[in-house]
């Protein structure tokens, strides 16, 4: 199911399944911020990554001696959210734990995601609540892919990501959907990385250390574009499909396993641990223009 908000500047459109955001369209301008959806290259626009980022070493944890299964980058952006709209410019979207969740994920959660536009900004929250009486053990992360060219004009090496304090930016490989030891050091020249297809033909680009909480996509042909702002996660990664035409940026708390993980989730490496009965947040913004 397709629901909306919108004001004066924008309007968005998200799917109930995944609470997933789908578009993004100046009401002036017309231009759709975000990528098509493309199912010849990637079918998703936005999906959020909960309880875990990435990939399992062999799609298995263990957590107190018993193993359990999850594919990459958890179920919640497969399933179905209930949702609440609060006026025309702000929506939640609400997932808890089922029988089917807690086979594979022995943890209840309260999980809602909350998009809220101002002028021609939307935010995004990811708000976690333990209900039970245990600790609980959690990954999450945004992956919402946005479009270049962002109109007819222009072509995928029109664009460039822009940092605001990186002048060199060092990245982790990615071996068997893991994250492997080696990396590659990129020099920025004016805090700019200039897009190319072959830059993703590798995987995604995994950052530990960035020093940015502030990115802008922009272009060569015209002005429009976005800033994208991120606090308090401390990973970030940055993909494309191969040859496809849109940037991932993606805001984690947590990462995918490690070529050499032992596996046990309490060992995993960025894993969330939240008290009973605790709330956990975190935002990104994007403001486009």
């Amino acid at each position: 199911m397709i629901v909306s908000i919108r004001n004066e500047h924008l309007a968005i459109d998200f799917s109930t399944k995944g609470a997933e955001l789908k578009s993004i369209v100046g009401i002036d301008s017309s231009v759709n911020y975000m990528w098509r959806g493309d199912a010849q290259f990637w079918g998703k626009f936005s999906p959020v990554l909960f309880p875990i980022v990435g990939a399992l070493k062999e799609n298995t944890y263990e957590y107190q001696g018993d193993k359990y299964n999850l594919s990459r980058h958890g179920f919640a952006r497969d399933m179905e959210f209930a949702y609440e709209l609060i006026g025309t410019t702000e929506i939640a979207f609400k997932l808890r734990h089922t029988e089917e969740t807690l086979k594979n994920y022995p943890f209840e959660f309260e999980l809602t995601l909350r998009y809220r536009l101002s002028g021609a900004s939307l935010q995004c929250t990811y708000q976690v609540v333990n209900p039970s009486d245990k600790t609980m053990l959690f990954s999450i992360g945004g992956h919402p892919a946005f479009a270049a060219p962002l109109n007819s004009e222009g072509t995928y090496t029109d664009y460039y990501l822009q940092f605001n304090n990186d002048d060199e930016v060092t990245f982790h490989h990615i071996e068997d959907n893991l994250i492997a030891d080696e990396t590659t050091t990129i020099q920025l020249k004016d805090k700019v990385l200039p897009l190319t297809h072959e830059l993703f033909y590798g995987d995604a680009l995994v950052f530990k250390n960035l020093k940015s909480n502030h990115i802008r996509l922009l272009n060569t042909k015209n002005y429009n574009g976005l800033n994208f702002h991120f606090e308090g996660f401390p990973y970030f990664g940055i993909w494309a499909a191969i040859d496809a035409d849109f940037v991932c940026l993606e805001p984690w708390c947590g990462v995918a396993d490690g070529v050499n993980h032992n596996q046990q989730l309490e060992d995993k490496e960025g894993i969330e641990k939240l008290a009973a009965g605790e709330t956990w947040e975190r935002s990104w913004e994007v403001c486009c223009f």
